[in-house]
């Protein structure tokens, strides 16, 4: 075998698969993650978060997006604007958000719902998502 030869070391990105039509299809962006928090269709139990003004973008669910949580922990990176709850499954939640140079960070309880950004800001500016961390 020579050095052209020799297939490129394997590198993971972490970058979320099918990210690009996840965004085409539902206007959120997946970006990377450990694989312990994936995007699934809702149902009784996960872990839900939801957008306002999604309606036309996000033909599957209107804003709402649902997450199975898997391990012990899990960790997503994500770009989901106008977020405004989150509904946390058996999990504690570590939630950041933005809006602009601002940073604000959730940390929720198992089995809750919670308000989230425009419904904690006093002005009720629209905060962007942009980290769910999971753990047990």
């Amino acid at each position: 075998m020579t050095a052209d030869d020799t297939p490129p070391p394997a590198v993971e990105d972490f970058a979320y698969p099918g990210a690009d039509q996840i965004f085409a299809d539902r206007g959120i962006r997946l970006k990377s993650g450990d694989g312990h928090i994936v995007l699934v269709p809702c149902a009784p139990g996960l872990l839900e978060v939801d957008a306002r003004n999604m309606a036309e973008t996000d033909k599957v669910g209107g804003g709402r997006f649902c997450f199975t949580t898997t391990g012990t922990s899990g960790r997503l990176s994500l770009e989901l604007p106008s977020t405004y709850a989150v509904s946390t499954s058996d999990y504690s939640v570590h939630v950041v958000m933005v809006n602009g140079t601002e940073t604000k960070i959730h940390d929720l309880k198992p089995n809750t719902w919670n308000k989230v950004g425009e419904l904690t800001d006093p002005q009720q500016r629209p905060f962007t998502l942009l980290e769910l961390t999971t753990s047990k």
